[in-house]
């Protein structure tokens, strides 16, 4: 059984109608902006204003009387909100406002009000109004704060688009068949061109949507191809949550930890498609296929890779297929391992002392062998990156000194970043691989080589208990 909750969740429509604000301080022209972006006919009564009233007065935008309240100011009125900084006033406003059934807000004390205000994340026509019946605003204001972090503001765009269309289809479909049609739009692939930037192609397509002989039929799908960073689930982009959270089905890598693939729809099917060093549980040409053919059926299809797609992550190959196959498809960037699992280590990628520059390298062997520009890695001033590093690791020590760079030069290997399981093994050139073979490596690893390794000793902040 809930808790009783004293107060009902409404919009109230004040355009054009006589609004009475008593008290023109922060929370007073607070209300006041509120009220003139909502179209009521303010009236504001108060022996001082603030600059921004006074310039809202000037413009002829309220009414403004400097004085003390007196109980004639609230005739007429179909609101008022008591906001001034002494509480008798406050007081005042109310008793007399319920005397004329006037409804009043008071700033100073939630369950002396009428009615409350709550707060609010707005994108254009879309409001959300959060509220604890007064019983914890600034817990309304924290999850405010991260509403309006989390929703994309072209949810805004999608609204004003929908109204724009709202009349048309009304007329050209039947009652139960609408709310199937605004699914399909305000969930699908014309939602995703609105918040890729690309209203005209979504207007085109509602419009195509609505023009069709069978406007109920399944729509083509869409495929995401989605970083899902080094692995800590904190740092997903807000626009991957947002497109997990929407497919049908998920193709996921061996490295992506189990805690980002459970972010996904629980509604959808999950397929492993292995990737992880030489054991491929099918090979990139099937992958792409299997995009292309589920995309085909009318799915969104969720293609999670580790860091981000396009380092060393063949996304580039997996949508080059699908725009052959004319399957509409959007990236969505990842925070890269190299960035992230050196942020975790304490290593930072470049240093105004130590490293002018970074380069990022696979270390993947062919054939037992590496190819790679030797003489350009072998410098100091600068810090490498080699990602799939792990079992080429002596040969790459190797070559860095043999073209150059001295055996105590500083290399850190780092297993699992950003995750609770975060192991970090240093040393040199030299003595790195002996130290890296005493360890059981499962999880992804990351080489780090140049002078900023040893800023860690200072810099390392991210310990998680063995």
């Amino acid at each position: 059984m809930s808790e009783h909750v004293s107060t009902l969740p409404i919009f109230v429509r004040v355009a054009e109608r006589p609004v009475l604000v008593v008290g023109a301080g922060r929370i007073g022209t607070r209300r006041i902006e509120r009220l003139l972006d909502s179209g009521a006919r303010v009236r504001v009564v108060a022996p001082r204003v603030s600059d921004a009233v006074q310039a809202w007065a000037d413009a002829g935008r309220l009414d403004l009387v400097e004085r003390g309240f007196e109980a004639s100011d609230l005739a007429g009125q179909s609101l008022a909100f008591a906001c001034a900084d002494d509480t008798s006033v406050n007081t005042c406003v109310a008793e007399h406002g319920r005397a004329r059934g006037v409804l009043v807000q008071r700033a100073d004390d939630a369950s002396a009000s009428d009615f409350l205000v709550p707060a609010v994340v707005r994108r254009d026509a879309l409001q959300i109004a959060i509220s604890s019946d007064g019983q914890a605003p600034t817990l309304t204001r924290i999850l405010r704060s991260r509403l309006d972090a989390w929703l994309p503001r072209a949810y805004g765009d999608l609204a004003r688009l929908a109204g724009d269309f709202r009349e048309r289809v009304k007329q050209r479909l039947p009652r139960g068949q609408r709310a199937r049609f605004w699914l399909r739009v305000l969930d699908g692939p014309i939602a995703e061109k609105v918040f890729t930037g690309r209203m005209a192609e979504a207007r085109h397509a509602l419009e195509q949507a609505l023009d069709a002989d069978r406007p109920g039929a399944p729509t083509r799908g869409e495929v995401y191809l989605v970083g899902a960073g080094p692995g800590d689930p904190d740092l997903l982009t807000s626009r991957a949550l947002r497109l997990m959270q929407r497919a049908d089905v998920v193709l996921y890598d061996s490295l992506i930890p189990s805690a980002i693939v459970e972010l996904a729809n629980p509604e959808a099917e999950r397929i492993h498609v292995g990737k992880r060093a030489a054991r491929h549980t099918l090979p990139q040409e099937d992958i792409n296929a299997l995009m292309v053919r589920l995309a085909g059926q009318g799915k969104r299809v969720l293609r999670l890779k580790g860091g981000d797609p396009f380092v060393f992550g063949r996304g580039g190959e997996e949508i080059a297929q699908l725009a052959d196959a004319g399957i509409d498809f959007q990236v969505v960037p990842g925070i890269t391992a190299a960035s992230g699992c050196a942020a975790y280590a304490g290593i930072p990628l470049t240093h105004r002392d130590h490293a002018q520059s970074v380069t990022f390298v696979t270390g993947h062997l062919k054939q037992g062998e590496l190819d790679l520009p030797w003489s350009q890695l072998a410098q100091p001033g600068q810090t490498v990156v080699f990602f799939m590093a792990v079992k080429s690791l002596p040969v790459i020590c190797d070559a860095l000194q043999a073209h150059g760079l001295a055996p105590d030069w500083p290399a850190a290997l780092i297993i699992e970043g950003t995750t609770v399981r975060q192991r970090l093994v240093v040393g040199t050139l030299a003595d790195l691989p002996a130290r890296v073979a005493e360890q059981t490596i499962e999880g992804p690893a990351l080489l780090i080589v140049g002078a900023v390794v040893r800023l860690n000793e200072t810099l390392g902040w991210f310990r998680p208990d063995p």
